[in-house]
């Protein structure tokens, strides 16, 4: 239940009146007790009239959205014209075509497919790429970098995408902030699971600095070499708000960069002891594979694994976020050596089939860090859709990666991922069936969060 300041009021109303009933039924003075006695009774009703407003809540609006083509990513499969009922955040039920509760408000999808709202595994809301890491603080303060990551957010949410898991580079912890002012209300915006500071060993992400400027790259990263320290930097963040923790693994100039399975090993044990997921960057098999056998929940990029490795994620359950860039979007950044960028792209198309042939769990992820012109992030994230085409991969799956896999992914299927009972209503609509053809998420039509409307071609609200 929310609190507001109406229902405050009703409660402060409520033990004003009773106290007022109890000072008058007790008082001493004889005469004005026989006079206030016949008062009695009115004052009772004023004080059972205030408890009632403190019991009971203002009732939920109640809507009734009528789904011509209802999906269901999780075993791709369509329903006809069903009714999903929707209370205040959250589904009450999903039912055949029936009349419509007198009281509800309707929203008529007829000629839509309705389906869970997206997820984004890999994104960095509050990060501006354009700029150089250690420079990134200084020239965007963590309040540009909190404001930033609020467009980001609502861009994100109106392309259709309902929860993003933030992975880190944001500042000073901008994205503890920006997920608790939109959970606060203060701001619609998608649901955020962010990872804080991203740990690593010491240097974080930085190519090279002298050692002259100190560790400037502290305000985006947490050093952490042996067990112990990376076991503080866990707790650390998670005292920060951390809903996720992001390693980075990276073999940068031979194996300082790399964590050893034993560090992989107590930074999962600390997470997942408090509920969160481990979500672990690692390009090749020397990263990767401590960091499966360590445990970790999911691995970032792995662009240049191995089939070995990629059987050993099967085994153990660990999904793959591959956020393979569309080959348009490295061009479009004028690469240096645009044959390279290609056959770059070719490798990781490559890549990604054989993981999905290998039945490795996969989950979307982009890992956009900057705006193309005329693009905002949620369109650039839709435009990695055609890097899983490009692999050969159904459509079917694509939806399922982008629903259903990030929501197991993220621990969080009991409550959204799905379009049923007791799911919070986070949803989409679009003219076509992407279960035929994923592109048509594109276009999304309709977009509802928490069962408020807050995107509808031809009328955003």
């Amino acid at each position: 239940m929310k609190f507001s300041l109406a229902g405050f009021n009703r409660t402060k109303a409520s033990r004003v009146a009773f106290d007022a009933a109890t000072f008058l039924l007790v008082r001493g003075n004889t005469r004005q007790r026989r006079s206030e006695a016949m008062k009695r009774s009115g004052v009772c009703a004023i004080v059972a009239l205030a408890s009632t407003l403190l019991i009971e809540p203002a009732l939920a609006e109640i809507i009734a959205l009528k789904a011509g083509h209802l999906i269901d990513p999780a075993t791709a499969t369509v329903s006809q014209n069903k009714i999903v009922l929707i209370e205040g955040a959250k589904i009450v039920d999903v039912v055949d075509r029936m009349p419509v509760p007198a009281p509800a408000r309707v929203i008529d999808l007829s000629a839509s497919w309705v389906l869970p709202g997206l997820m984004d595994l890999h994104t960095h809301l509050s990060y501006d790429y354009t700029a150089a890491l250690c420079t990134n603080y200084l020239a965007h303060g963590n309040g540009y970098r909190t404001l930033m990551g609020l467009r980001n957010a609502q861009d994100m949410l109106r392309a259709g995408f309902t929860t993003v898991r933030d992975v880190g580079n944001a500042g000073q912890y901008a994205d503890t902030d920006l997920r608790r002012a939109i959970e606060a209300g203060l701001f619609v915006g998608p649901t955020i699971v962010n990872a804080g500071k991203i740990i690593a060993p010491f240097g974080g992400q930085q190519d090279a600095v002298s050692h002259d400027v100190g560790p400037c790259w502290n305000y985006e990263y947490i050093d952490a070499d042996g067990v112990e320290e990376v076991r503080k930097a866990v707790r650390t963040n998670l005292f920060y708000g951390a809903r996720v923790i992001k390693l980075v693994s990276d073999a940068r100039g031979g194996t300082h960069g790399v964590y050893t399975e034993e560090e992989i090993r107590v930074a999962a044990e600390e997470a997942h002891r408090a509920g969160v997921t481990l979500a672990v960057h690692a390009k090749d098999d020397l990263t990767a594979k401590a960091a499966v056998l360590g445990g970790a929940d999911s691995i970032e990029h792995a662009y240049a694994v191995t089939d070995p490795v990629l059987k050993l994620m099967k085994q153990k359950g660990t999904y793959l976020v591959n956020t393979d860039i569309p080959l348009s979007h490295v061009l479009a950044g004028n690469p240096a050596n645009p044959a390279v960028a290609r056959e770059r792209a070719r490798a990781k198309l490559a890549r990604l089939r054989r993981a999905y042939d290998l039945g490795v769990l996969i989950a979307f992820g982009t890992d956009v860090t900057h705006d193309l012109p005329g693009r905002d992030r949620g369109r650039m994230s839709l435009d990695f859709i055609d890097v899983w085409l490009e692999a050969g991969i159904g459509s079917p799956y694509i939806v399922k990666a982008m629903t259903t896999h990030g929501a197991r992914l993220m621990r969080i299927d009991g409550e959204r991922g799905a379009i049923a009972k007791g799911q919070y209503a986070d949803l989409i609509a679009t003219p076509a069936n992407p279960l035929d053809d994923a592109r048509v998420l594109a276009e999304v039509s309709f977009v509802m969060k928490e069962g408020r409307v807050v995107a509808r071609t031809g009328s955003p609200e």
